[in-house]
């Protein structure tokens, strides 16, 4: 046996805090929990991202829940994707029953019943705030990503994005790119080819029906206004962080649609979000379930922009947070940026699990307390072998953790509980409106018109007099799209010293 007292000492030591925490759990030691060995992590590093890892059913989600909990109730507002649909009941209190009375008891915290400030959030045709974003502010970069095109055909995505960038067309939907693709092959083909060159109309014709089976899978339903602020995202209700719940569960054949909404929502999040510096505690934290599906099928260029964002996004105060079953499912150039690890227990059935659990555990900091391999196949359900870091960058000691329980509903809501909180939200009326105002497929159909009544009203002998290498009708077209007609706003679509960030989405200067 193991030194109970050297053990406690050892963990106290790794976590003398200056500054607030929260706790996760206590320490296990030869598969004993010892009471009030806790395991806490510092909010002051909690910016420095994330990983909960471990196989289907051993504790992920409650862990996610757990630390959402505890955040919120520190005043640290957190953003959930729940595609399995079990994050819901944050909402309402949970039950205290023997069990959870008991482990309670052993890590040494109050088991308090109570629910969060939750705010349901949607992309497709579940209930929610609907979250929002237009084709231009999305960006060529994912834009090219969703629609999975080759190196030629995101070339085309390119320069549609700049010509509209350039003359003014805002792309607020789906049905303003297809009409954007149809100019550059039809009516503006020859003044698009003196501007940027020749497009290949194949090229063109895939990325139509790309878009086409985009929009049999309801992603018409995502691209449009009034978009979503991702400052909403950072709120208290009296003084506790409100936790906003993605709701996913109705897109979980459509991991594309998933993956780019969230590479455009860390995006929007880095470019918007003003430096905070070396603060006590973060301004946000974001939690990726199935945090594969961003990963997957990703280009080395996009896991590169990736790579650059979680780095970088730290220095706006927000951790990102990866839930996944293997550590091996997150790229390691990102994996090497995460602080906190919590690796629940990894299953070994064939000779390649054992060398991936063998690979897995020299990710961890060596203990003298346990064989890292060993404790990994033999956890218990809301059990974790549990490491972060403390307030100087280093790594705490490694511990094998009785993860404590939610202090919410380990279920999910009922429907009326649902329409309920989602009736009383402000946030409902502010986005959950439709809107389809003049943008780009108006404008084109607009100044087209106008050229060719212009150009049947002409009364010119001969042949048609050219401007440079233009013909009339060209210069005509091409004057008309540079006037600035957009005089209103269009949502956050605004065009004035336009840049693009990272992943091609809006960056806009004052």
């Amino acid at each position: 046996m193991s030194n109970t007292s050297e053990f406690v000492t050892h963990l106290a030591d790794g976590q003398s805090f200056k500054k607030d925490s929260i706790i996760l759990g206590t320490g296990i030691l030869d598969g004993q929990p010892i009471t009030d060995a806790l395991v806490k992590i510092p909010l002051k590093t909690m910016n420095r991202h994330g990983l909960i890892a471990g196989a289907t059913g051993t504790g992920k989600t409650k862990t996610l829940q757990v630390i959402a909990e505890q955040l919120a109730l520190k005043g640290v507002p957190s953003v959930l994707m729940d595609l399995k649909g079990d994050l819901s009941g944050l909402a309402q209190p949970g039950t205290a029953n023997e069990f959870i009375k008991n482990r309670s008891q052993v890590i040494g915290v109050d088991y308090v019943p109570m629910g969060l400030p939750i705010e349901l959030m949607s992309i497709s045709d579940e209930k929610g705030v609907r979250l929002k974003a237009t084709v231009s502010e999305f960006g060529p970069v994912l834009i090219s990503q969703i629609l999975e095109l080759n190196d030629t055909q995101q070339g085309v995505i390119s320069l549609i994005f700049r010509y509209c960038d350039v003359h003014h067309l805002p792309l607020l939907d789906l049905k303003d790119l297809k009409r954007v693709l149809q100019f550059i092959t039809n009516e503006g083909k020859d003044a698009i080819k003196k501007e940027y060159g020749q497009v290949s109309l194949a090229s063109v014709n895939t990325i139509m029906r790309k878009i086409i089976e985009l929009e049999q899978q309801g992603a018409e339903r995502f691209f449009g206004e009034k978009s979503f602020e991702v400052e909403d995202f950072v709120r208290l209700n009296e003084g506790k962080g409100v936790i906003s719940v993605i709701r996913l569960t109705d897109i979980q054949n459509r991991p594309k649609l998933f993956s780019t909404f969230m590479l455009s929502l860390l995006s929007e999040i880095y470019e918007t979000f003003p430096e905070q510096g070396d603060a006590d505690q973060p301004k946000l934290c974001l939690f990726i379930d199935e945090a594969h599906l961003v990963f997957s099928n990703a280009s080395n260029e996009l896991l590169e922009k990736i790579e650059a964002i979680v780095k970088l996004i730290r220095s706006k105060g927000v951790g990102v947070y990866f839930c996944t079953q293997t550590p091996t499912d997150v790229p390691d150039s990102i994996l090497g940026q995460l602080g906190l690890k919590v690796q629940h227990a990894l299953r070994a059935f064939t000779a390649k699990d054992r060398k991936s659990i063998t690979k897995t555990a020299e990710n961890y900091p060596i203990s003298k307390f346990y064989n890292t391999a060993e404790v990994l196949t033999s956890m218990g359900i809301g059990e974790a072998l549990v490491t972060a870091l403390n307030e100087k960058g280093i790594p705490t000691p490694l511990s094998h953790t009785l993860v404590r329980a939610p202090i919410s509903r380990m279920d999910i809501l009922s429907e009326n509980e649902i329409d309920e909180l989602v009736n009383r939200s402000d946030l409902t009326s502010k986005y959950n409106q439709v809107l389809d105002r003049e943008s780009a497929f108006e404008l084109l159909e607009q100044k087209i018109a106008k050229v060719e009544k212009e150009q049947e009203e002409m009364v010119l002998p001969g042949p048609k007099p050219r401007t440079g290498n233009r013909t009339v009708k060209e210069e005509s077209l091409i004057e008309e799209l540079s006037k600035n007609t957009m005089v209103r706003q269009l949502g956050r679509t605004i065009f004035r010293e336009l840049t693009r960030g990272i992943l091609g989405s809006f960056t806009r200067r004052k």
